[in-house]
């Protein structure tokens, strides 16, 4: 107990856990590489999910617009890079060119939803979004016809990767002894967009827009009476929280080298919801890590639910699928019902779910 209070009385205590952090997280990838190459995919996926969440908490957790269509902008994001990056056009622009591209399409979507919808709250703007999110997803299944914009339902293949410094992402590089798959190479792009998107969203929070995205989920009529633009505003939270979801479809675009829309359906949207609502709304820390626990429990689930009834039973009673969701629900409802500010409450969010009703 003492050297935990020395450590965190200690002047440079910050810097040095910020060290450690880092030194973890560049060593990550190695030490799951051992267990398997399919848990380095696991942990970039999750860090697209973690993007995704930031995006959407821009949305529901700081404005506290309900988004029920937000992996609309997911895919936007990944069919821009798939069009511009692959033999579909014939168009090979690189990606540094591209991903800005994506993001502003899909900031252009945001606002596309966002202007029509601007009295809406609650039940009727989550309907009005779940829908735009599957007219988006019709569209990318049907656009091939007469004009052939999107394959249709065959998807876009052969992507192109990501190239830095004429470093290929898909190819594995030999440093010596030491071998970086692809996959190791995207984990560290991935990271770094992270470390970007979140000191976005922490300037964010604490700016005048941010304040005034609280104002609005407090009582928009009061931050009307003190002079917001909450036109402007909505507008702007979801213009911004379709931009970070643009980014991580052109990732996921290149890290998969193939794209169709079955990618970003209604399901998708939920999870990434869930990972809000169960970090904690409004906090940034809490979001990602529902983002993180969400990636990983369903997948460590899957590896272990079969072997447990192997193990109990002698057969396999449940299929591990069935299961996995069975326990991800129950996680869910539990939650609510214990803490339903989240695991990791923003302070505001938490006092309003203390607040004693009148």
């Amino acid at each position: 107990m003492n050297l935990a209070a020395t450590l965190r009385t200690h002047p440079h205590a910050r810097w040095i856990g910020l060290a450690l952090i880092a030194v973890s997280l560049i060593a990550l990838p190695f030490v799951l590489a051992m267990a398997g190459t399919a848990w380095v995919r696991i942990t970039n996926l999750a860090i697209l999910f973690v993007l995704l969440s930031l995006g959407l908490n821009i949305v529901v957790g700081f404005a506290g617009l309900l988004d029920l269509g937000y992996i609309a902008f997911y895919g936007v994001g990944a069919y821009v890079y798939a069009l511009l990056a692959s033999p579909h056009f014939g168009l090979h622009l690189p990606w540094w060119m591209i991903l800005p591209i994506g993001a502003a399409v899909a900031c252009l979507f945001g606002v596309m939803l966002g202007a029509p919808t601007l009295k809406l709250r609650g039940d009727y703007l989550a309907i009005v979004t779940l829908g735009f999110g599957e007219i988006i997803r019709i569209f990318l299944n049907n656009l091939s016809e007469p004009f052939n914009l999107t394959n249709g339902p065959k998807g876009i293949a052969t992507i192109d990767s990501i190239k830095v410094m004429g470093l290929d992402f898909a190819n594995t590089t030999k440093l010596g002894d030491l071998a970086i798959s692809g996959t190791i190479k995207y984990y560290y792009f991935l990271l770094a967009v992270l470390v970007v998107v979140i000191v976005v969203n922490l300037r964010l929070q604490d700016s005048r827009i941010g304040r005034a995205w609280e104002a609005i989920r407090e009582d928009e009529m009061a931050a009307r009476a003190m002079g917001i633009n909450t036109t402007r505003m909505k507008l702007l939270a979801f213009a911004m929280g379709a931009s970070f979801g643009g980014v991580a479809g052109g990732m996921f675009s290149a890290i998969q080298g193939f794209i169709s829309p079955e990618s970003f359906i209604l399901t998708e949207s939920v999870m990434v919801l869930a990972m809000v609502v169960l970090g904690g709304m409004g906090n940034i820390w809490g979001v990602i890590l529902g983002a993180v626990l969400l990636s990983f429990v369903p997948e460590i689930l899957r590896y272990t639910v079969t072997p447990l009834q192997q193990w109990m039973f002698g057969r396999s009673i449940v299929d591990p699928e069935v299961i996995r969701m069975l326990l991800f629900g129950l996680a869910m409802v539990v939650m609510m019902l214990v803490r339903p500010a989240g695991l990791l409450p923003s302070a505001v969010r938490k006092r309003e779910l203390a607040r004693e009703p009148e």
